[in-house]
């Protein structure tokens, strides 16, 4: 008998955290803010379960048990992702970052900046190229 009471002490810790704990807890439901950018928390969960019972012996027309069980969960923002117009950050809640976690969230922006200077670099090729062809076409004019 004592057997069922400790899994129904498992069992009702074990749904609660079940309750707690989803998919949602750990990546926020988005956020759109009036100027269109959309904010996602990112959480980190951290959950602790423990149970345990005794059963004292049996007497006549008595059993003894005692018993218990618990649970805890610790729920901690750790980064935002924020998207505008297509592009996406992710802003850092902890401020004890290493380089690492410093380079990860830079590289978005550093690709960005990379494919807006070869951009820039393509149109100056190209009007260079169209003012060396056009001076070619007016001095043959001048022949």
């Amino acid at each position: 008998m004592s057997e069922n009471k400790i899994n129904d002490f498992m069992s009702t810790a074990m749904e609660g955290i079940r309750d707690m704990i989803d998919v949602n807890t750990i990546v926020g439901n988005p956020v759109t803010t009036p100027d269109g950018t959309t904010i996602i928390p990112i959480s980190k969960v951290c959950f602790g379960f423990a149970s345990g019972g005794s059963d004292f012996g049996k007497q006549p027309d008595k059993q003894k048990f005692g018993g218990g069980s618990g649970a805890g969960v610790s729920i901690t923002p750790v980064a935002f992702l924020s998207i505008r117009e297509g592009d996406v950050r992710v802003l850092s809640v902890e401020p004890d970052e290493t380089g690492i976690d410093r380079a990860i969230q830079s590289v978005p922006s550093v690709i960005e900046k990379l494919s807006n200077m070869f951009k820039r670099r393509s149109k100056k090729d190209k009007a260079k190229e169209k003012a060396e062809k056009a001076a070619e076409e007016a001095e043959a004019d001048k022949e």
